[in-house]
């Protein structure tokens, strides 16, 4: 890829949390990083090269391409990140790197009061180890999580030789600390702590959760609410960790999960592969959509992306149950020469990591979607909906707006290639009507706008390929009766609104409904198509009905014509500026006889 073109796809990515992995020409990993927003992080390497120090600019010069995860939370990118670290050691993350390796948490079981620190490696001192993790940063930010969520002491003092020495630090009165160096705190309750910090690392969430609300409705029970909100709290700090750590999970052993996202214009499945339970890789898939139900692609996708791979994990799991599940399973299994399992999850952790999948599909849909392609797909849909020859280029849409009887008015508005078009809007005012009458209007607009055509106005010159009336089947036929008398044949379609004033359907001039809500790409351009009509003919209604209101207040006044009237509101603004004018100030604007006829027309009636 060019430098614009890696520019171009980091603005397109999501304000989301997640992982990058940039690569060189020959696919190799030279850098893992983690991201609070994919967007901004990445984008920032392609921006200010002056910025950078030479060590980021000499490895921007190396990438050719760069791949993303988006994560569910800020920690599931923080161990994403060791966990792929850990796995391609790439080139540039040199501050990660240090002469210890790998850092490593390590949890010191044989102390009265067995504590977590940073080991630069595995010793065998009967200490207990976990990682190793991407840098100390992060291993530190690992540990300071944990102590955060479970309420550790992190202060410098040894237990039990502090117990008991001096008053809690400012740490248990902040309530970061249960403040196990009071004498009332015992080692249990300790260790009880330390033991649910070691199943969190051990991506045991669940389990730490349940005993957690157990013992809180406990407390509860035994009238301790003091510490069943405490545990409440402790439930709660624990689930913004990630309850359900989708990235590190002892049973995802050798575990593909699939995502599949379906866009108006292309499709995507994301395969997240699981080795020894850590997420080490990310396929995706992308292909157009072509109206295929979820299960037809799924099974499709599970034939064809498997059949060329040739080594398959033991679990997939999917985001669809199959028809014929049991067959494609046996297939799989005849392949790798032992059992493939197909599950598919509906609740719980492996669901969370079927959305995970599916979030990557999305976004990479996303991404790749232009709003041209996205416009173009919408109108295919609407020709195929009406039974239209080809997708309609131009689109016209009408509606009338009026108070009782006066300043009736029309509005039209078009739309080309999907996108509205405004300075082709025209607008109309009613002649001759004796009062409302909404059919007799359309009737009237939809003649003139014609008659101009016809009279060679080049304001009406290109005709639409497609007519929208708001209203029902009544006014769709009074508007076809119209271009019948002109000989056109233009499709004429009514919107029909429900309760809430959005349109529903599109209605014939024989009072065929044609439902679009099932399609909400379609339901939202019609129903943009309609609001932008309602509200160009209200707007247009509103300008002339003041226009009106404020000629009749100054034409009343003698020595004041068309001209200085414009004048005056061009010079005030409102016929309300005006009144409060001192006489100075309306000769600024109009000769001294014209000035002086305002100024006493507004005196004169306030007495």
């Amino acid at each position: 890829m060019t430098f614009d073109q890696l520019k171009d796809k980091a603005l397109s990515l999501p304000l989301k949390p997640g992982v990058y992995l940039m690569m060189d020409k020959s696919g190799t990993v030279i850098y893992v990083g983690k991201a609070k927003a994919l967007k901004n992080r990445v984008s920032q390497y392609f921006h200010d090269q002056g910025a950078h120090t030479p060590k980021t600019r000499a490895m921007v010069a190396q990438i050719d391409h760069f791949d993303t995860i988006v994560a569910g939370s800020e920690f599931e990118a923080l161990v994403l990140e060791a966990a792929l670290i850990k796995r391609h050691k790439p080139r540039y993350n040199i501050l990660l790197k240090d002469d210890k390796g790998y850092p490593y948490i390590r949890l010191s079981v044989k102390d009265p009061y067995p504590q977590f620190s940073m080991a630069g490696r595995m010793a065998e001192d009967g200490a207990r180890y976990f990682g190793p993790f991407g840098g100390r940063g992060d291993t530190q930010a690992i540990i300071d999580a944990l102590r955060g969520a479970l309420k550790l002491p992190a202060c410098g003092k040894k237990f039990p030789r502090d117990i008991g020495k001096e008053r809690p630090c400012l740490n248990h009165h902040m309530g970061l600390c249960d403040g196990y160096c009071r004498k009332e705190m015992t080692r249990d309750q300790h260790h009880r702590a330390m033991d649910q910090a070691v199943r969190i690392l051990e991506g045991k969430f669940s389990q730490v959760e349940k005993d957690l609300s157990e013992e809180m409705f406990q407390a509860a029970e035994n009238l301790e609410f003091e510490r069943a909100a405490a545990l409440r709290d402790r439930l709660k700090a624990i689930s913004l960790l990630g309850k359900r750590q989708k990235v590190v999970a002892g049973y995802l052993a050798d575990t593909d999960v699939l995502g599949l996202f379906t866009g108006d214009v292309r499709s995507a499945m994301a395969v997240l592969h699981f080795k020894d339970g850590e997420l080490t890789s990310r396929d995706l898939e992308i292909f157009p959509t072509e109206g295929e139900e979820p299960e037809e692609i799924l099974a499709a996708f599970l034939v064809q992306y498997y059949g060329e791979r040739g080594l398959l994990p033991k679990q997939i799991l999917l985001p669809e149950n199959l028809e014929g599940e049991a067959d494609i399973a046996r297939l799989l299994s005849r392949q790798a020469g032992r059992k493939v399992e197909l599950v598919t999850p509906q609740r719980g952790a492996k669901m969370d990591l079927i959305r995970m999948a599916r979030e990557n599909a999305q976004e990479e849909v996303k991404r790749l979607t232009t709003r041209a392609e996205r416009t173009a797909k919408i109108l295919t849909l609407l020709a195929e909906k009406l039974e239209l020859p080809e997708p309609p280029h131009r689109i016209e849409a009408y509606d009338i707006s009026n108070t009782g009887a006066s300043d009736i008015v029309a509005a039209m508005t078009v739309f080309e290639d999907g996108k509205p078009k405004k300075n082709a809007y025209r607008y109309f005012k009613m002649k001759d009507m004796a009062g409302p009458d909404d059919y007799a209007s359309m009737e009237q607009t939809i003649r003139r706008r014609f008659q101009r055509d016809r009279e060679g106005d080049e304001r009406f010159a290109k005709r639409p390929d497609l007519l929208l009336i708001d209203g029902g089947d009544t006014h769709a036929a009074v508007a076809r009766r119209v271009l019948t008398e002109f000989g056109l044949d233009i499709p004429v379609y009514g919107m029909v609104k429900d309760d809430r004033h959005r349109t529903r359907a599109l209605i014939t001039p024989e009072g065929r409904e044609i439902g679009i809500q099932a399609v909400p790409a379609l339901f939202a351009f019609i129903g943009q198509i309609q609001e932008e009509t309602h509200r160009s003919a209200v707007g247009f209604h509103h300008k002339q009905h003041t226009r009106t209101g404020t000629g009749s207040v100054l034409e009343k006044i003698p020595g004041i014509g068309e001209t200085r009237r414009k004048a005056l509101l061009k010079a005030f603004g409102s016929v309300k500026a005006i009144k409060g004018a001192d006489l100075q100030e309306l000769e600024k604007v109009l000769p001294k006889n014209a000035a002086q006829s305002v100024y006493h027309y507004f005196r004169t009636k306030e007495e």
